[in-house]
Formats: C-alpha cells, sequence, structure tokens
C-alpha cells in the first residue's frame, strides 16, 4: 500500500458498489483486504500481491465489444478502488487512435457521476495505445518494448483480453506467446465466445490454445457466468438445507430456462446470421445455468472442484434431437410500431431468404440418478413479448389432494433479469373466513430487500476474477467439448436439410409449436397469480 492512507482508497467505493450502507463497526477494507477476502472465498492457493505491477492488454481496443463494455468496466473496477495498486491499461488494435479518440468513443458508456471527473483522468492517465497488424511479428515486438517500458513493466503480470474476432484469434495468440509474454511475472489470456461454430472448429480452437498457453492461462468469459443470480444458484442450492431433499426427479417435474429479448437484430443480421439463435444463447448461456442447476454439490468451492461437477453433469446429457426442437424466425408485425413492423428478412445485413433460427425450445434429459426423466426446457429468442432470463422449477403435483383440484403446483423461480429476484410459488388459506387454498408467492426482490446495494455489472466481477485467478465462473476446454457434443449433431443436421424456421410476430411469445412442445414434456402453466414489480 505504500504510504497512502487508507480511507484514501477505499470508504467511498464500496458504499456505491456491493455493500449495504449500515452503520460500519469496523474500518473498511483496504485494497489488499478486498483482494485477501475474495481470494480467501474463492480457494484459490496462487499466491498473489496486489502490490505488484499489472498491465491489462486490450486486443482490439478500437471495437464496439472495447468500447461499450471493456473500458467501461476497468474505469468502474479503477473507480472503486477494486483494482491492484499499479495497473496499466494499453490498447492494441490496428486503427490509427489516440487515448483521447477512445476517451471520447468510450464516455457515453462509462457512466461518469459528477465529481468524479479527477478521477477518470487518473484513470485514463494510466493508459496507452499502439497500432499494429494482427499478423505481424513486428507489432507485437513492439508491443512488448512498450510494455516494458511502463513503469515497472518489465516485471509486470499481464492480461490480454482479446476483443477480437475469432478469424484473428490464431495469429494474436501466436504472436502474444512468441512475442509478449511477461518473463517474470504471470500471463494470463482472455478469450471472447464463440469458442468455435462446432465440435471439430471448437476442438481446432482448444488444441491451438493449449500449444501455446496452459489451462490455467486461459479465460473464456461467458458474462452470464458473472450475472448476481447465475453466481447465486449454488449457493440457493448448497447453502439451505431446506432444498436439498426436494432436488431430484422425485420433487421435480421439470425445469425451464429461458432467455427472451424484446427486440430484433437491429441491423446486427449479418453478424447474428452466421451463428442464429442456438449458438448465441442456447449452446452457451443456457447450459451453463443448466450445469448449476443440475450438478451435485462439490467437494469445494474451488474452480477445478466446481467445473469438474459441471462437467459430470453435460457428460450425462444425449445429443438433442431435433424431434425436441422447435425452431422460430420472427417476421414483422403490421400493426406495430417501429421496429415491431419489420421481420428479420428485412434486415438489410440478412442474407435473403436466410433460414437461421431466432427463436429455439429445446428439450435435454440429464441421465443420471437424480435427474432420470426430468425435462430440462431450454426456450430463447428475439423479438418476443418481454426481456426476461430466469430458471424455473415446477414442481410435481401433492399427492392425495384434499382440495379438489384447487390447488396449483409449486415453483421456485430465480429471475436473472430484470429486476433480480428468487420467488417461490405456493398455496395458502384465502384470507378471511374462507377455507379454501389461493396461489400465492414467497418474494424475494433484491430491488426491495437490498435497497442501498448497486450490483456488480457481470464484466466487472468477471474481470475482477482474473485478476485474481479465480477460474471458477470461466469455460474450461473439457466443459467446452461436452457442450459443443451435445449441440453439434443436431446444427449439422438444420444446416444440412436447411430446416425452415416457424414464423412468429414480433412481439409475441413464439411459435405456438413450441407452448405445445413444452406441454407435452410436462410443463403445465396453470397458475393464477400474477407477479407484480
Amino acid at each position: 500500500m505504500g504510504s497512502r492512507a487508507r480511507a484514501d482508497i477505499e470508504p467511498k467505493c464500496f458504499q456505491k458498489r456491493e455493500i449495504p450502507r449500515k452503520k460500519m463497526t469496523a474500518p473498511p477494507l483496504s485494497r489488499s483486504e478486498v483482494f485477501g477476502q475474495l481470494r480467501k472465498e474463492l480457494h484459490d492457493d496462487k499466491e498473489f500481491h496486489q502490490s505488484d505491477v499489472h498491465i491489462f492488454i486490450i486486443m482490439g481496443a478500437s471495437g464496439d465489444l472495447a468500447k461499450k463494455k471493456i473500458y467501461p468496466t476497468l474505469w468502474w473496477l479503477f473507480r472503486d478502488g477494486l483494482l491492484p495498486e499499479e495497473t496499466h491499461f494499453v490498447g492494441f488494435a490496428r486503427s490509427d487512435l489516440t487515448v483521447d479518440a477512445i476517451r471520447t468513443a468510450c464516455l457515453p458508456h462509462m457512466k461518469v457521476a459528477d465529481g468524479e471527473a479527477e478521477r477518470l483522468s487518473a484513470f485514463f492517465s494510466r493508459n496507452s495505445y499502439l497500432s499494429g497488424r494482427y499478423n505481424e511479428e513486428s507489432s507485437f515486438s513492439q508491443l512488448h518494448m512498450h510494455l516494458c517500458a511502463l513503469p515497472g513493466g518489465g516485471g509486470a503480470n499481464r492480461l490480454f483480453y482479446l476483443a477480437l474476432p475469432p478469424s484473428v484469434y490464431h495469429d494474436v495468440t501466436k504472436n502474444i506467446r512468441h512475442h509478449c509474454m511477461s518473463r517474470k511475472g504471470w500471463n494470463r489470456v482472455i478469450v471472447e465466445k464463440p469458442f468455435g461454430r462446432d465440435l471439430q472448429s471448437s476442438e481446432e480452437l482448444s488444441a491451438h490454445l493449449s500449444s501455446l498457453f496452459s489451462e490455467d492461462q486461459i479465460y473464456r468469459i461467458d458474462h452470464y457466468l458473472g450475472k448476481e443470480m447465475v453466481q447465486n444458484l449454488m449457493v440457493l442450492r448448497f447453502g439451505n438445507r431446506i432444498f436439498g431433499p426436494i432436488w431430484n426427479r422425485d420433487s421435480v417435474a421439470c425445469v425451464v430456462l429461458t432467455f427472451k429479448e424484446p427486440f430484433g437484430t437491429q441491423g446486427r443480421g449479418g453478424y447474428f446470421d452466421d451463428f442464429g439463435i442456438i449458438r448465441d444463447v442456447m449452446q452457451n448461456h443456457l447450459l451453463q445455468m443448466l450445469s448449476l442447476v443440475a450438478m451435485e454439490k462439490p467437494a469445494s468451492t474451488s474452480s477445478d472442484d466446481v467445473r469438474d461437477e459441471k462437467v459430470k453433469v453435460l457428460k450425462c446429457i444425449s445429443p438433442v434431437s431435433l424431434s425436441d426442437v422447435v425452431l422460430g424466425q420472427y417476421v414483422g408485425d403490421p400493426a406495430g410500431e417501429g421496429d415491431a413492423k419489420l421481420g428479420y428478412l428485412d434486415d438489410p445485413t440478412v442474407p435473403k431468404g436466410s433460414h437461421t433460427a431466432t427463436f429455439a425450445t429445446a428439450v435435454l434429459y440429464v441421465h443420471n440418478e437424480r435427474w432420470d426423466g426430468v425435462p430440462f426446457i431450454l426456450r430463447c429468442g428475439k423479438a418476443l413479448n418481454e426481456r426476461k432470463a430466469e430458471v424455473r422449477l415446477q414442481f410435481t403435483d401433492v399427492p392425495g389432494d384434499i382440495f379438489s383440484d384447487q390447488c396449483r403446483r409449486n415453483e421456485l423461480v430465480v429471475r436473472v433479469q430484470p429486476n433480480e429476484a428468487i420467488y417461490a410459488k405456493m398455496m395458502s388459506k384465502k384470507p378471511g373466513v374462507y377455507f379454501s387454498p389461493e396461489e400465492t408467492e414467497l418474494d424475494l426482490t433484491y430491488h426491495s430487500r437490498y435497497k442501498d446495494v448497486k450490483l456488480p455489472d457481470a464484466y466487472e466481477r468477471l474481470i475482477l476474477d482474473v485478476f485474481c485467478g479465480s477460474q471458477m465462473h470461466f469455460v474450461r476446454s473439457d466443459e467446452l467439448r461436452e457442450a459443443w457434443r451435445i449441440f453439434t449433431p443436431l446444427l449439422h443436421q438444420i444446416e444440412q436439410e436447411k430446416t425452415v424456421p416457424i414464423p412468429y410476430t414480433y412481439g409475441s411469445r413464439g411459435p405456438p409449436e413450441a407452448d405445445e412442445l413444452v406441454k407435452r414434456v410436462g410443463f403445465r402453466y396453470e397458475g393464477t397469480y400474477k407477479y407484480t414489480v
């Protein structure tokens, strides 16, 4: 920490972020104590010194991801005193830019409050930028010289964030390995999805990365694993006795994992058309949530123990059959307004006659003792009726019903976004002179219960994890292999047979055939209680 006073670093930051504004009986945490606490929680035994120099290199610093997510996230972490004290930021891309130009481009996304101008200037004073070619060794040699020239840079720890299209991963990672590695500090490489297009391409990418870096140097980032409520799934399951005995095939009728967006591709159809909704959302975000819901209790919260259990679950899932899938593509709503009038094929960046699905519902089964026979229903789509991401467990009917079919199925819902919440649908006696049951909810809505807490952005938690060396919320190579094994045969069949998706109207629930599939495998929607925000 040097001579800097503890109070200069900490008090303002945590009151804005994760810790509720309650009367504090102990001094606020210093930077080193923050990292010590995080690493203790993460069961990480690797040696860490917060006073070491760290350099965060953004490869692709001129792109949208860097501008809208990476730089703003680094600013929030820097502002709140959560990064190691001596951290520098270096942008690298092909464009001829300056730090001032990057600042101007990022500023609309950085949420700078009144009174933070000086802190923002301090952040950008730690930034520098170099332009170069991704396939030129000389550009990376130049980058290495620049990193070594930074204060303490010769022995600094280096974090490389690949905010780049996958087409340049091979050249960039090879040049990083051969020309830019720190010889005294550690090196970590953060890779953005998509991690390939199918099992074969993913395996090729994994083989390439493993030839250059060890597995503990590779951080495959899926930002959904940084979501507050996704991370809460483990605490909810393994920190509460009440759920353990009912979290199995004897009590659970089905599990529904949902990701819905109320907007279409909005001019990004050209990018989306190369991947489709299954590769974009289902094979990664929803499957990650499924593994957290279905996995067995790990031996500890260490990264490998958690990821071992996730891999075991994925190995128990057979490849998805097309007969258990409904695909859809949105069309414009003539009565709608603005973008709602436009269908997917009306996007000028989408190839004419494209059969790419913008909606999918798939039913998966986990063939193990805990879950055999329980359908896991994955639903995702664009241009739907609402924005929602959630996990919903629907429990079996109460045996020996004495209330003449008035009881509805219990449900436990973890709402990931928006308005994070956990609530349980249950039956209760109707208030008053009646003796009849009615549906109600036990409700933990975060913005009501934790009014003074500002939940961190997913990227904040994940980038902080990379600094700490925790890989718990990142995708391991064998985990990635199993995920692609489950979906690759389906994706190949759809492409080879040119399966035509079912049209659905912009702003609807999706194709009716999807609701029919869900009902057929055992989900029942019969609730009467309307959740109010």
